[in-house]
Parts: structure tokens; C-alpha cells; sequence
């Protein structure tokens, strides 16, 4: 550690608490301009040549968004096809039907499961709630459960849908970390696997027993358990368009976005809904099976591989639900461009912030604080899964931003990964993306449409979306960590 690694280090703090002050100050500056004049103050801290300097940024931005800006926003026109068709309401409705009273937080959980796979967390809610409501309102009346049947039901969606969202592609934050860690795309999606599946259980259905019955006041708005769940059990109510999200906090809630939704019945199959939600997550697989199976001489290999990019896999799962949707719902090519139109309009923001991060990522390297942050590490003996995590979690917390918590957590440990690959990359992409969602609270949107959703106080939504996403965070990088043993 000489007197130069010493002095990166320290302009890497400055740069982090700089990141922080103008996301959080009363400048209230967007994350991407942050990023990138953060990234230029670093650079020109670190001694990097001014004419290098811009080209670090250029090739940090581009090379980020494109690896990741094309997948997500397949991701996003996927996810509000299948909302606006009416086929994600089929396959929660599917799961919970006829169930038992008992087992109705464990199939809620399953079914966000599901619809979790494209959807971000704030859209895959937003359609899980004319569900909720209604099997929580007729819960409600027969006096089937203790405490808040909403807490009950509304939990394991949180669970579930926070675990896909922070901890597996194809989500944005899962695959940049994957994408700047150079992880592999299918033992990524293994281990994330691995690890959510219990982090959901534990967080959600487990939780969910323990915690409704401590909050039996809770219940949503008369009036907007109404709009969402319609006046009677049957027809099935639409789920609200994926535009009824926002990224700044719903003061209003969703009630005031909500007018739209009614009894709608969609006339997509199950099975045909369930299928457009896996393809891009089988074929991803197929392509790790491949690889590890076929000579690579293979022209069935090559054509594997060739599906499961994630791009690919995206498109193919993109045209196979525009297929089924548009067969389903009878909408038409105008509507159903419109839609498409509007759902790129929600992560035009986050792909900003992605290609930020990217520049912060790349100065980082070009300056030399990356090879700082490496040697640092390497002489404290820290834990790279940890230590990935618990910058992610901080840097959440603290900008408002999983998206922010993932990219910079992602650039600061990139040097300490090499060229990456292996299953220890795969679990440190794991444990950033449970680092970005933990201790969510008051400044992330996120926290303010639980809130309002289910008309809860500031109390009430602590111990539901603060603590769920919390526990999602720690049993994520527990498991982790318990994976880390094998590597």
C-alpha cells in the first residue's frame, strides 16, 4: 500500500460521498447527471488524462448499455404484453383458485414467482393487487385468517417480487452486474436460483404467518380496493396498465391511478401466459446445457448458445407473447403499439442511470483505483460476496436508487474479480443485487406504493416493505455465502 494507493482510495470516498450528497441534497440532481459528474471530478482527481478522460466515459456508457439496454427494454415490452393482455391475472388466478385458506400465501408467492421473471417490482405489484385484494377481501369476510388478510397475501408478493427483481436476469440490475463482472449468463441464473427460493420463502410466506397478526388493523381504502378488485369476486379484474408506476413516491397511491381497471376476462391460456414468461429463461438455460454438454463443433450447440444471449432470448420470448397476446386479447396493432410505446417510456430513467454507472465503472478502471480498491481488499482480507453486498446496500440506502447501489458496487468490485467467470462471480452478482434491496425505506419509491397501497402508516409499511426486503437482502446473502463453500 503505497502513498499513491492510499490517495486513490481516498478520492474514491470523496467521489462516493459526492455521489450521495448530490442525489440526496436539497440539488436533488438525477442520478445519471450525478454519475457522470462524479465520474469526470474522479478522473481528473486520479490524475487520468484529460483526453482519455472523455473516451473512459464513451466507452464505459456505450459499452454497458449495450450489453444491457436492448434486453431490458425487450424485458419491459414483454412484461406489459402479458399485463395488458390480461395473462399474468390468468396465471395468479390459476394458482389460487379453490385453494385452501392456509396455503393461499404460499400460491400468492408462487404466482408472483411467476410474473416476476419480466416484471420490475413496482409494475409486477401493480398487477398482483386486484388479486390480493379480492382473495384478501373474501378472506376478510369469512374470518378465514388472524390478523391483516392484506399483510398475509401482500407479503409473499413483496417477497417474491423484490428477490426476482434484485437477484436474477434478466432484470436490469442483476444482468449489469452480471454483464460488468463478466458472469455467466446460466450459472448466474442457477445459483439465483438457488438462493431465492429459500430467501422467498423464508421472507415471504414464513414472515407473512408471523407478522399479520401484529398489524390487524391494516387494510386498504375502501374505494381502492373497490377499483382494484371490482364489486364481486368474478369476472376477473384487469390488471391496471404497467404506466401506473412511477419512479418518484406515490403520495397519492395507486387509487388516483387506478380508474381504469374493471372486470376484464382475458382469453389467453394459462399454460400459453406461463410458457411466454419462461421462454426467455429456458432458452438462457439451454445455452449453459449446451456449453457444457456439446463439442462446439455442434451446429444444434452453436444454434443453443446463438438462442440463450440474452438478447435473443429476449426477442423470442418478446414475439412469442406479441403472438399470444394479440391471438388472446383480440386488441389491436394500434393499441397494442401504443402500449408497447408507453412501457419504454418507464425505463427510459433507469437505462440513464445503467450507462452512468458504466462510465463511473470504466473511469474507475482507467484511473488506476481500480487496481487501489484491489489491493486494498487484498491486504484487509475482506470477503469479495460481502464486501459486494455491503456496498450495494450502503449505496442504496443512501442515493434512494438500487439501480445506483448495483452499477457503483458492480464498478468498485470489478477489479477484484479478474476476468471474472466462475461461480464465484455468479454469487457476487447474487449477493450486489440483494445488497441493492435491502433497508428499503422512505426514499425509494418503491416503499411509498406498499404504503399507499394497503393503506398503511409509516409503522406499518417499516414492518412490511422495510423489513420483508430487508430479510430478502440478509437470507440472499446468506445463501450466497453457504454457496461460496463450493467455489
Amino acid at each position: 500500500m503505497t502513498a499513491h494507493t492510499w490517495w486513490l482510495l481516498l478520492i474514491l470516498t470523496v467521489a462516493i460521498a459526492a455521489l450521495i450528497y448530490l442525489i440526496n441534497s436539497r440539488l436533488r440532481v438525477h442520478p445519471f447527471v450525478a454519475l457522470i459528474l462524479v465520474s469526470v471530478g474522479t478522473g481528473i482527481a486520479a490524475g487520468e488524462p484529460l483526453a482519455k478522460l472523455a473516451g473512459s466515459i464513451e466507452e464505459g456508457a456505450g459499452g454497458t448499455l449495450g450489453d444491457v439496454g436492448v434486453t431490458l427494454a425487450l424485458g419491459a415490452m414483454l412484461g406489459r404484453l402479458l399485463s395488458d393482455s390480461g395473462a399474468t391475472d390468468a396465471i395468479a388466478r390459476s394458482l389460487v383458485d379453490r385453494a385452501e385458506p392456509r396455503r393461499l400465501p404460499w400460491l400468492v408467492g408462487a404466482a408472483a414467482f411467476v410474473i416476476g421473471v419480466p416484471m420490475f417490482f413496482e409494475v409486477g405489484l401493480i398487477v398482483l393487487l386486484p388479486l390480493i385484494f379480492s382473495v384478501a377481501r373474501r378472506l376478510e369476510g369469512q374470518g378465514a385468517t388472524k390478523g391483516s388478510p392484506y399483510v398475509l397475501l401482500g407479503v409473499p408478493a413483496i417477497a417474491s417480487l423484490s428477490t426476482l427483481h434484485g437477484m436474477l436476469p434478466p432484470h436490469p440490475g442483476p444482468l449489469t452486474a452480471m454483464t460488468g463482472l463478466h458472469a455467466d449468463l446460466g450459472l448466474t441464473l442457477g445459483v439465483g436460483i438457488v438462493c431465492a427460493v429459500p430467501t422467498v420463502i423464508l421472507a415471504g410466506p414464513v414472515y407473512a404467518r408471523w407478522i399479520a397478526p401484529r398489524l390487524v388493523d391494516v387494510r386498504p381504502d375502501a374505494e381502492l380496493v373497490a377499483q382494484f378488485a371490482g364489486a364481486e369476486r368474478e369476472p376477473a379484474p384487469a390488471a391496471p396498465s404497467a404506466s401506473s408506476t412511477s419512479s418518484a413516491p406515490a403520495a397519492s397511491g395507486p387509487g388516483a391511478r387506478a380508474g381504469a381497471a374493471g372486470p376484464r376476462r382475458t382469453g389467453v391460456p394459462t399454460g400459453l401466459a406461463v410458457a411466454a414468461v419462461l421462454v426467455p429463461v429456458v432458452l438462457m438455460l439451454l445455452r449453459t446445457l449446451a456449453e457444457t454438454v456439446m463439442d462446439e463443433s455442434s451446429g444444434l450447440g452453436a444454434a443453443l448458445v446463438f438462442a440463450g444471449e440474452p438478447l435473443v432470448a429476449m426477442l423470442a420470448g418478446f414475439l412469442f407473447a406479441l403472438g399470444v397476446t394479440i391471438a388472446g386479447s383480440g386488441r389491436s396493432g394500434e393499441e397494442t403499439r401504443a402500449s408497447l410505446t408507453d412501457s419504454l417510456k418507464s425505463i427510459a430513467a433507469i437505462l440513464l442511470i445503467i450507462g452512468g454507472g458504466g462510465a463511473f465503472k470504466q473511469v474507475l478502471q482507467d484511473s488506476g483505483i481500480g487496481d487501489a480498491i484491489a489491493s486494498a481488499a487484498e491486504g484487509a482480507h475482506i470477503n469479495l460476496i460481502l464486501l459486494g453486498w455491503l456496498i450495494a446496500l450502503l449505496l442504496s440506502l443512501t442515493t434512494g436508487s438500487a439501480t445506483v447501489g448495483i452499477v457503483s458496487a458492480t464498478g468498485i468490485v470489478a477489479p477484484l474479480i479478474g476476468d471474472g467467470g466462475g461461480l464465484e462471480a455468479s454469487l457476487l452478482v447474487v449477493a450486489i443485487g440483494a445488497g441493492s434491496i435491502g433497508l428499503n425505506y422512505v426514499n425509494h419509491a418503491g416503499f411509498w406504493l406498499v404504503k399507499e397501497s394497503f393503506g398503511m402508516d409509516l409503522g406499518q409499511a417499516t414492518k412490511t416493505q422495510t423489513a420483508v426486503q430487508t430479510l430478502v437482502s440478509v437470507f440472499g446473502l446468506a445463501m450466497a455465502l453457504l454457496l461460496s463453500v463450493f467455489a
